[in-house]
């Protein structure tokens, strides 16, 4: 039971960690797999034109606001997922589910808004290639994320042996 309780505490830890620094999460993280920031690495993947690079740089500021947004709300989530993880209950259980679910949703729906916006800015092909290169970041981000987050009755299993 103290070592279950020492791995939760841990756990609560770091999620707090990663709520506290929710503007910098995706920059640590990439920076942390690719030794560059999200910014930089953004700029040298696009391989823009200056006049691409301006007329981009507007979508990309908003999406970077919108998706930090989000981003807040997901490590709120883990936040309230690891306070409540030794108590879950059905009702708390719903709750969080639903809450990642819209959370998830939410970011397609953003992924789907900055692409037109950025097919009006730099062209389909241009903006696809955005949208390509976030997708595989935020799939980086998530991976990492959920393998730091023990399963719903993974811990119960130590009990046991």
């Amino acid at each position: 039971m103290k070592k279950l309780s020492l791995i939760l505490i841990a756990l609560v830890a770091s999620f707090s960690t990663y709520a506290q620094s929710s503007f910098k999460e995706d920059v640590d993280v990439l920076q942390s797999v690719y030794g560059k920031s999200k910014s930089e690495l953004v700029k040298q993947y696009m391989n823009l034109s200056e006049a691409q690079s301006a007329a981009f740089a507007k979508v990309y500021d908003d999406y970077e606001t919108q998706r930090k947004s989000l981003g807040q709300t997901k490590f709120q989530l883990i936040n309230d997922y690891a306070a409540n993880y030794e108590t879950l209950t059905d009702a708390k259980a719903d709750e969080l589910a639903k809450g990642t679910l819209k959370n998830h949703i939410a970011y397609e729906k953003l992924y789907c808004k900055t692409y037109s916006k950025a097919k009006k800015a730099i062209g389909s092909i241009n903006a696809a290639k955005f949208i390509q290169l976030e997708v595989y970041l935020q799939t980086i981000i998530r991976s990492e994320i959920l393998e730091a987050i023990p399963f719903i009755g993974e811990l119960d299993k130590s009990k046991v042996q």
